[in-house]
């Protein structure tokens, strides 16, 4: 497989000069070409080589602009890539191609697929790339831009399908694309730079910019979220009042306050974790009688 290589032109301001050099030296062969009402044809033919050449020169003439690459081919053949910068000389023939070396950003669109366990989402993510190798993007490929939009949309569908969205059965089963972090970020930048290395492409950064559920089902997993929040506060809350009512029993019976049978205990740990465990503020009900 072919690749880049570099190739060194001649000095572009050399060329210049030795064109300006050729047209005076023309101009100077026509004026010189009629003496003593003699036209002298060499003259003439000299002042016209010699102004042809320095418009070939011109022509061989082009300039490289920071960050900014030329591939040459010469009668379809692959000669080589001017990365140097300024004002370069070349073979007047060459064809020139320009390309960017400059870091460029694609953004996928925003695609709807199924996730591992079939949950329809919605996934896009911003690619930051860079070419390395000029010779695959110009040759190896129909159409770089094109490759490029089709080969990210293509690795992004195929990490939105390996791994589930969110764990729902177990909370701590697999990398998942919500929760997964850093480990999804180099398994997507794994699988762009291998599909990007025939266009001789370099990935920079890769990060997913867009990650929900389907309209369709985003109203249902968002209550199976809230409903997994409220028992995961609700256990706590559990604990905190068993702990309560169990420190309040423990100093009632080491202090001697009061001395209470089963029944009683029963009634006051159901009073307190209806006080502790309830949504709203408990009304209390003062008892003017006996304790019983």
């Amino acid at each position: 497989m072919s690749t880049e290589k570099l190739f060194k032109p001649f000095s572009g301001y050399q060329a210049v000069s030795l064109a300006i050099v050729l047209v005076l030296m023309g101009v100077i062969s026509f004026l010189n070409s009629k003496v003593n009402n003699y036209v002298s044809p060499t003259m003439i033919i000299m002042g016209i080589v010699m102004i042809v050449v320095a418009i070939i020169i011109i022509k061989g003439l082009m300039i490289v602009d920071p960050n900014y690459a030329i591939v040459l081919t010469f009668f379809g053949k692959y000669v080589g890539t001017v990365k140097e910068n300024g004002l370069q000389f070349v073979n007047p023939l060459y064809t020139k191609l320009k390309v960017s070396l400059r870091s460029q950003s694609v953004e996928s669109t925003r695609l709807k697929v199924n996730d591992q366990l079939g949950n329809p989402i919605e996934i896009s993510a911003v690619v930051v790339l860079q070419i390395s190798d000029t010779y695959k993007a110009v040759f190896d490929v129909a159409n770089f831009n094109e490759y490029i939009k089709n080969q990210t949309e293509a690795a992004v569908r195929h990490l939105a399908t390996s791994y589930p969205y969110d764990n729902i059965e177990d909370e701590k089963a697999q990398i998942t694309l919500r929760d997964g972090g850093q480990k999804v970020i180099e398994m997507l930048e794994a699988e762009l730079s291998d599909r990007y290395s025939k266009a001789g492409v370099i990935i920079m950064e890769a990060r997913i910019s867009h990650l929900a559920y389907a309209a369709e089902i985003a109203g249902a997993m968002l209550q199976r979220q809230q409903a997994t929040a409220i028992v995961a506060a609700r256990t706590k809350i559990v604990e905190g009042a068993v702990g309560m009512v169990e420190m309040a029993l423990a100093m009632l019976s080491e202090k001697d306050i009061v001395t209470l049978d089963d029944d009683k205990k029963a009634a006051m740990v159901s009073n307190l974790m209806v006080v502790l465990c309830g949504d709203k503020a408990a009304s209390p009900v003062l008892n003017t009688g006996t304790l019983y």
